[in-house]
């Protein structure tokens, strides 16, 4: 065998052998961030912030509200900008350049009982009330699409709108809750990952939050469908529909070059 060829067959040989396996990092610890929560929003929304936001970020919360999300957030771990519908600020209109902030977070109305044509019918009346004020302006839709169309169609804008903000491999936080309107599951959540992945998004991640306490209802004659008693947040990377694994950047999107390891 010629000397060239000795050395092209080591060559082949030597990428063909299986990587070295390396050693361990890290440290043994059940102290995890875990996809299924029992508690409230403001007791899972930090551990989510810890996970996927460096501190420092510029977070825009598009649906303030309350501050509900932000009572456990240290006020100092980011930069802030909280404005919401009543304040004058639309989701679906920001008033923030193309490509500027860190963090988007979006929690609109996720039921079709608050979208409706007169205050009358609108969901969150009596002892809900509370609930109305919190995620609605208290005003009747007089425009627009109707019932579930409705929740999708203002998640779909202001997720359009949060793309347009964010910078690349920025970070999209929205809460949803599936729901049934007119008798009908709706799946919200898949729904909204399916329209987000085309426009660029890669889903990250998912929490599932089960609330503590047990939902009851004033009157029911037979019941159809599970009570639901779990919401979601959803966390997306702003990708531009590239394969997240290509790049490693500052929101913990990770990349291989070459052989692929786990």
């Amino acid at each position: 065998m010629r000397g060239q060829d000795r050395e092209q067959l080591t060559l082949f040989r030597k990428c063909a052998r299986a990587p070295k396996r390396r050693s361990p990092e890290g440290v043994a610890t059940s102290k995890l961030i875990f996809t299924a929560y029992v508690g409230t929003s403001e007791e899972l929304f930090p551990l989510i912030l810890d996970l996927h936001v460096p501190p420092g970020s510029v977070v825009a919360d598009v649906t303030y509200g309350k501050g509900i999300f932000w009572k456990n957030v240290p006020k100092d771990k980011y930069v802030l900008l909280a404005t919401d519908i009543k304040g004058g600020v639309d989701c679906r209109a920001l008033p923030y350049e193309n490509d500027s902030i860190d963090c988007v977070v979006l929690d609109p109305p996720y039921m079709e009982g608050l979208f409706r044509r007169s205050k009358a019918h609108m969901a969150g009346s009596g002892t809900y009330a509370a609930f109305r004020s919190t995620y609605s302006n208290g005003e009747p839709t007089v425009r627009g699409p109707k019932y579930h169309d409705a929740v999708l169609d203002l998640y779909f804008k202001a997720g359009k709108e949060a793309y347009r903000v964010l910078r690349k491999y920025g970070i999209l936080i929205v809460k949803c809750q599936d729901e049934v309107s007119a008798n009908i599951q709706h799946l919200t959540h898949v729904e909204i990952i399916v329209h987000y992945q085309g426009l660029g998004f890669y889903a990250k991640d998912l929490f599932v939050l089960v609330r503590p306490n047990k939902p009851a209802v004033s009157r029911i004659k037979k019941q159809e469908h599970a009570r639901k008693n779990h919401s979601y947040f959803l966390v997306f990377v702003k990708t531009d529909g590239e394969n997240p694994r290509k790049k490693r950047g500052k929101y913990g999107i990770t990349g291989t070059v070459g052989c692929h390891t786990e």
